[in-house]
């Protein structure tokens, strides 16, 4: 527009400018405050079936997107039960493959329609999840082995943390991951990273098991945690290296960096067989002295353990961490192998393994138990 010759209008027109000028700068002051106070994670939680043919989850989250009060710029969400089949669809040989696939591909782009376009997402297909019921941090955390049932973390903006996501992938041309991807992804030359949660795919494939080695070997520093495990599929993955060869085998990933992240974990292996030892691995978790408010746990155990493992007691271990975390909500999935190891944080929050060998931290038949803090909330918690 361009500005009036007559001076009444010039004026009119300097005033229009600056009281424009004015409310913008106003109302990007009065979004930064709020945002700023909107800094604490929430999530959505499904657990049982419902009534549409789309996936549980999807349903909750188009119910539920518009009550959360915050802005989400990262979401991963894990679901279970996503390879359904309709009557009406092959169930025989290749048809049944092609069935399944495009079955999670819908309900991914159904979950990301509903989540803001600049939101990074990380979807994960797995045979169970670990859940806390939505509306409270104190609700108790439920092991859903079986059946549909799903979750959505949310993460705002949060100052001084930093979430990226990560993708690499088996590449018969090229063996070696470089440095340099290494550090676009956060997990090179920086000193802040505390928290690397990552997550296998297609690990039944050959050679599967020395390119997740390569990868960790290369992470595995005493000065982060590294946890995880094996899922049946990836559905959602917003990143510039979100492509990949199907029949490739692959890492996906979240890296944490901030120097206010607290975090540590414990592994419970095939000694912890009952209530007793599940609850003497809680207590080395809660010797860490993480702070417990702005603090998520994580739960990633293999699909043998849980009811059938634990005599069909349900429930056991995500009832273990909530004794000694009444007020940390819970998440995780079943799947088809872990990643982790002991790692305590000793007084001066340097991290260090709790046996004090270099563990391996690819495992099977066990559960990582993790207590991430991601610094002081801005608002009270729900």
């Amino acid at each position: 527009m361009e500005m009036p010759k007559d001076r009444t209008k010039f004026l009119w027109w300097e005033q229009y400018r600056y009281f424009s000028y004015s409310v913008c700068q106003l109302w990007r002051e009065c979004s930064r405050r709020i945002l700023r106070t909107q800094q604490s994670i929430t999530w959505v939680s499904a657990l049982e079936p419902g009534s549409s043919n789309s996936h549980v989850l999807v349903q909750v989250l188009a119910a539920e997107i518009e009550k959360v009060q915050v802005l989400p710029q990262t979401a991963l969400y894990i679901i279970a039960g996503a390879e359904t089949f309709s009557g009406h669809r092959e169930i025989c040989g290749y048809g049944l493959k092609k069935a399944r696939r495009r079955n999670s591909k819908e309900i991914a782009a159904a979950l990301e329609k509903l989540l803001p376009k600049r939101c990074q997402v990380l979807g994960l297909v797995t045979p169970g999840v670990v859940v806390t019921p939505k509306g409270s941090r104190s609700n108790h955390p439920l092991e859903v082995e079986d059946g549909e049932a799903g979750f959505a973390l949310l993460f705002p903006k949060i100052d001084g943390v930093k979430i990226q996501t990560f993708h690499f992938f088996k590449d018969s041309r090229n063996q070696v991951i470089e440095e340099e991807q290494f550090a676009e992804a956060g997990l090179k030359n920086n000193p802040d990273l505390r928290v690397v949660l990552m997550f296998g795919y297609n690990t039944w494939k050959s050679g599967s098991t020395r390119f997740l080695r390569q990868i960790l070997n290369r992470l595995n520093e005493k000065s982060i945690i590294l946890a995880g495990g094996y899922v049946d599929s990836i559905t959602s993955l917003t990143s510039e290296n979100n492509v990949q060869p199907t029949e490739s085998c692959g890492v996906v990933g979240l890296a944490f960096s901030g120097p206010q992240i607290q975090c540590a974990s414990v592994l419970l292996d095939q000694d912890v067989t009952d209530d007793r030892t599940a609850e003497a691995a809680m207590q080395r978790l809660k010797a860490a002295n993480i702070p417990e408010h702005n603090s998520l746990g994580f739960m990633f155990a293999c699909v043998g353990r849980g009811y059938q493992y634990y005599q069909t007691k349900p429930n056991l271990e995500a009832d273990a961490f909530r004794k000694f975390f009444p007020n940390v909500p819970l998440f995780g999935f079943f799947g088809h192998g872990e990643i982790g190891c002991d790692r305590i944080v000793t007084g001066n929050f340097v991290l260090r393994e709790y046996n004090e060998t270099k563990d391996d931290l690819l495992h099977g038949y066990t559960t990582v138990m993790t207590l991430m803090h991601l610094g002081s909330a801005k608002v009270n918690q729900a």
